[in-house]
């Protein structure tokens, strides 16, 4: 099951990007265990929430260990030892001072990734300091780049920090580091930082600004809702779509839907006109209900989509032939992605509580029984 069925991976619990990607790797197929401590509650990014519904811990197993007793360090040192890889995210020395950092870890198990997810990076002035998506995307100049002509910059909800430039980037990472493993025989430490991440998600915007093809003014550019033939539209019935017709024969099929004589404008490049051209085709999408414009423009190569709320996209057509939604424990989310023809991932498990699975995992990595049963009375497991 998943291309990464046999890959054994530890993560020490945390809220946010590092989950998500232990989610990732896990639905590729990866033993992933989850070490929760006992103070650990039902978080997902920082905030309660019931354990069903908290979609970025499904796929593994929990282990319920006390990191602070020097046993519970042992306890995940023990299974470090049998892991092609390691993930935690806490702020730098935090691991180094539960006795887990990597020194000590690949000391144990030369041949282990150690996945490192902060925010700021392990160094630098602000290393130390707390943060939240938010700010990282703000110092990589991406929220800059969201938003309004003469609007404030809008944060995309945690899409491009947290997920997107830390956790997918972190999962690359330590993929990476796993592959070059097998080769050298030779560990090392996966520095994953969001404000790298997201500086490296903004690689065209950069060129395009160090071109002069992207300005600094917020929705004044081809891509960022500036341009009246890429955005969103108001429908009759308040609904939105979204049109993306770049390209110049889809934005001539554009044209040709709505009515409007190309000749009518003359250059649609000129982004001084573009407000004017906005509001003219505002009025035409507003002449009609977002359904009614699905069946005009869904499937045409004008690059047309209604824009679904979170309620409707799963039922969507295309959505359901490809099943990139499905229900797990009676909760619709997104089902694993990408996809593989061979070795076809798939969610493992529905998420679990706290320590569910400490005895089932220290004994399938190893431990004893009597010493299992000497650690719960101790109250180092749980």
């Amino acid at each position: 099951m998943g291309p990464l069925q046999g890959c054994r991976i530890v993560e020490l619990a945390g809220i946010g990007p590092a989950p998500f990607c232990a989610m990732l790797l896990a639905d590729m197929g990866a033993d992933v265990v989850r070490i929760d401590r006992p103070s650990n509650g039902d978080l997902d990014l920082g905030i309660p929430l019931p354990r069903r519904y908290s979609v970025l811990l499904r796929g593994r197993r929990s282990a319920r260990v006390d990191l602070k007793d020097p046993a519970g360090a042992e306890v995940v040192l023990r299974l470090v030892e049998s892991a092609d890889a390691l993930i935690e995210g806490f702020r730098p020395g935090v691991a180094e001072r539960l006795g887990l950092g990597p020194d000590v870890c690949l000391a144990r198990n030369p041949r282990l990734v150690y996945g490192r997810m902060t925010g700021w990076g392990q160094d630098g002035p602000l290393a130390a300091a707390a943060g939240h998506d938010i700010n990282y995307i703000a110092l990589a100049g991406a929220l800059h780049a969201i938003g309004p002509t003469g609007g404030p910059p809008v944060p995309p909800l945690n899409l491009v920090g947290d997920f997107g430039g830390g956790g997918a980037y972190l999962a690359l990472g330590v993929l990476a580091g796993v592959i070059e493993s097998r080769t050298s025989g030779e560990g090392q430490v996966v520095d994953a930082a969001m404000v790298d991440g997201v500086a490296s998600l903004m690689a065209s915007a950069y060129g395009m600004h160090a071109a002069g093809m992207q300005t600094d003014e917020r929705g004044g550019n081809l891509i960022d809702g500036g341009s009246f033939f890429y955005g969103t539209y108001e429908t009759a019935d308040g609904r939105w779509v979204a049109i993306g017709s770049i390209e110049r024969r889809f934005y001539d099929q554009l044209l040709g839907v709505l009515g409007i004589d190309p000749a009518e404008i003359p250059d649609r490049d000129d982004r001084a006109r573009w407000p004017e051209h906005r509001r003219r085709l505002g009025e035409i999408f507003r002449t009609r209900t977002r359904d009614e414009w699905v069946a005009l423009m869904e499937g045409t190569d004008i690059c047309f989509a209604p824009v679904l709320d979170l309620g409707e996209a799963p039922g969507h057509r295309h959505n359901r032939a490809r099943g990139t939604f499905v229900e797990v424990d009676g909760v619709v989310q997104p089902g694993p992605a990408p996809r593989f023809s061979r070795t076809a991932a798939e969610i493992q498990r529905p998420p679990c509580s706290p320590g569910e699975h400490t005895a089932e995992v220290l004994t399938g990595w190893g431990f004893a029984a009597d010493e299992i049963e000497w650690l719960a009375q101790q109250g180092t497991i749980s």
